[in-house]
């Protein structure tokens, strides 16, 4: 179980039109000028945009794994811990950030694999 850094960054480059902005101790996505995650080296930590109804559900069953980030415009950020979850989940959880940002025709040209 964990996910490397290395790994996370290569499922975010999977997704389209992904742009990057660099803070001075994180990285920033977004899809057409909409934000759907963070990424912190220092910490091993991912920020990921969510449902509020998911954010909940995360941070509950989980919280080793999950923790509440913020929320903003009805949506729920969550940190999470990349040594303490598994790839598969991750990728589910990063593409579902991606597609609440993203406009439809490119969710639809675009599902998850």
């Amino acid at each position: 179980m964990g996910v490397a850094s290395s790994r996370f960054l290569r499922m975010v480059d999977g997704l389209a039109d992904v742009e990057q902005g660099e803070g001075r101790d994180y990285t920033s996505f977004s899809v057409h000028g909409k934000g759907f995650g963070y990424y912190w080296p220092r910490t091993s930590t991912v920020g990921l945009k969510q449902t509020l109804s998911e954010q909940i559900a995360l941070v509950s069953e989980r919280p080793e794994v999950f923790e509440i980030q913020f929320t903003a415009g009805g949506f729920g950020w969550v940190v999470v811990h990349l040594p303490k979850i598994d790839a598969d989940e991750l990728e589910e959880l990063v593409y579902e950030a991606w597609r609440l940002s993203a406009p439809d025709y490119l969710v639809e040209a675009n599902p998850l694999r």
